[in-house]
């Protein structure tokens, strides 16, 4: 799997119990044109699985229908992993940029 901060912040949000993109979008700050993408990605890759809701129930609620998406069994050990890791770089980002105390 490819690792960018994108992916895994969008696999953080999942782990988090978000399921659509709307929610995903709004948990992560990124664009739909950054967020849909990686979730077909992590479709194909069979991290997560996807489903339509039913035509029933958004008609009710005056809305389109939504794509709900759910980590698999195996997706959620990768999300871990992948949030893990996203962490441990991000640290050391802030270790490594962290103003010297000369700098004031």
């Amino acid at each position: 799997m490819r690792l960018t901060f994108p992916t895994a912040l969008v696999l953080q949000a999942l782990l988090d119990g978000r399921h659509h993109g709307f929610d995903i979008m709004d948990a992560t700050g990124l664009p739909s044109g950054t967020v849909y993408p990686i979730l077909r990605r992590l479709d194909a890759e069979g991290i997560l699985r996807s489903r339509w809701e039913r035509e029933t129930v958004a008609r009710k609620q005056q809305r389109p229908a939504r794509r709900y998406y759910e980590l698999t069994a195996g997706g959620r050990a990768v999300a871990r992993d992948a949030v893990t890791r996203a962490q441990g770089l991000a640290e050391a980002g802030r270790r490594l940029f962290k103003p010297s105390e000369s700098e004031g």
